[in-house]
């Protein structure tokens, strides 16, 4: 009996791992969409947001059921709860990674990324990208030292977006103010991409330790 209930504990964050590798692939698929103008592309984004939401209603369902059948206390308990926490955060990954096709999707049959920037929207992407997948590692591993160097890449996200509204506000900029709006909300999408993987790690270092990384 105790080994099936680990092994239902050890499904809820493995699921939670597989949902890691959906999310990433949406926002992939959304920033590609973004870059070459494809509204096919962007329309699949759209509509697979769904799979998302499934994924986090299973994972739901299952934590509840746990904490219903099995009455966890301590560790196992922080786990259930982190895990119903983290997956708010995938789900609202995917949501932002829905509003990046959406932009794709309006700006059609142009791309909407003026020329000037599309390395930044490139790095934000890859950044984010690098994020979600150390979000994931750190799920499956646990390791807080790892959980807490998250904040360095989101100082990094944070550069970027800076870079970017120093590129929208300077003299230079000659793309006009439908343009500049768009990349005032992109970079604020990517940005909070990597905000939601740095609360991921925040609520690992919750689970293993029991105290709030700030405590830590």
């Amino acid at each position: 009996m105790r080994d099936q209930y680990q092994q239902q504990l050890d499904s809820v964050l493995t699921e939670l791992v597989q949902m890691t590798v959906v999310v990433r692939a949406a926002l992939a698929q959304a920033t590609v969409s973004l870059l070459t103008a494809d509204a096919t592309l962007a329309e699949d984004v759209i509509s697979g947001d769904l799979a998302i939401d499934e994924a986090r209603e299973r994972i739901e369902d299952d934590s509840f059921d746990i904490l219903a059948r099995q009455n966890p206390v301590a560790g196992d308990l922080r786990m259930l709860v982190a895990s119903l926490r983290m997956v708010a955060d995938l789900e609202r990954m995917g949501d932002l990674s829905v509003h990046v096709a959406k932009v794709a999707r309006l700006r059609y049959p142009t791309s909407a990324v003026p020329a000037s920037m599309v390395s930044t929207i490139k790095q934000m992407a890859q950044t984010a990208d690098e994020m979600i997948s150390s979000a994931a590692e750190i799920v499956a591993s646990r390791d807080v030292d790892a959980a807490l160097e998250l904040e360095a890449a989101d100082d990094a996200m944070d550069l970027l977006r800076e870079s970017m509204f120093r590129i929208l506000l300077s003299d230079s900029w000659s793309d006009g103010v439908e343009p500049a709006v768009d990349m005032a909300l992109l970079g604020r999408y990517y940005e909070r991409i990597g905000d939601h993987a740095v609360s991921m790690g925040r609520k690992i270092v919750f689970l293993v330790t029991g105290q709030h990384p700030a405590a830590v």
